[in-house]
């Protein structure tokens, strides 16, 4: 009994032994990588326009706000036709129609209820095009309009890229790159070299406005309202060493 007794305590010790052992071993392998961050960025330019605008009316009669709308709807078609945009290029959304109430007060100044004030009508129209240049122009001189009697009202643009796929696979090319660069020159420092990569992990893909103070945002950044755009993405690897 007592053997046996002495026979587990040397089989514990032994087991113990060899846990203590690798838990250095362990420690030690994971001490012997290098963890850089590569970055990626490239500029580039927008080559999608999507601009929207909004023809409005007043009226005490819905169909007289009809007959205004689908005036000046017609001047808007032609103004852009004039300009070299195509039919294809514009969309007009169905006419939206709101009741307009003035607020009543009685002679002590406190509320006593509304009265119909008339309709008033919207109609939002857009135009998406690969002519930037042109669109862009439309979009600061169709204001022009009011001297004729529309009730316009305009939006910035919004600015898009039809190749984001092959941006962003050209960045991961590059932050990968970068990334090694960094790693060979903190081995060479070392005295070693790196070897196989141990893990590697993309960060998060953002698109800025070019030469602006933009945030980066923990989810990405997506600007759309800028022309020239930036794109950037990091690449988190880790190198084992020979």
């Amino acid at each position: 009994m007592k053997n046996t007794k002495y026979l587990l305590l040397g089989i514990a010790a032994v087991v113990c032994a060899a846990i203590v052992g690798r838990s250095y071993t362990y420690k030690y392998r994971a001490q012997d990588t290098i963890l850089v961050t590569g970055l990626g960025e490239a500029e580039f330019t927008s080559d999608l326009i999507v601009w929207s605008g909004e023809v409005t009316a007043e009226a005490q009669q819905v169909a007289a706000g009809y007959a205004q709308i689908e005036k000046s709807k017609q001047k808007v078609q032609e103004y852009l036709a004039a300009k070299g945009v195509s039919a294809g290029e514009t969309v007009f959304a169905f006419v939206n129609v709101e009741k307009q109430y003035d607020p009543i007060y009685n002679a002590n100044g406190n509320w006593a209820g509304q009265r119909f004030a008339g309709y008033r009508l919207r109609q939002r129209f857009t135009v998406e095009s690969a002519d930037v240049e042109k669109v862009e122009t439309v979009s600061r001189e169709i204001s022009s309009l009011i001297a004729q009697g529309v009730s316009i009202e305009a939006y910035a643009p919004d600015y898009y890229y039809t190749k984001l796929d092959d941006v962003k696979m050209g960045l991961i090319e590059k932050a990968s790159a970068d990334a090694r660069t960094r790693a060979e020159k903190i081995a060479l420092n070392a005295g070693t070299k790196i070897g196989r990569v141990a893990s590697a992990r993309m960060g998060v893909f953002q698109i800025t406005g070019a030469n602006t103070n933009e945030e980066f945002s923990a989810g990405g950044s997506f600007n759309t309202s800028s022309r020239q755009k930036k794109a950037r993405i990091t690449m988190r690897i880790e190198y084992r060493i020979k």
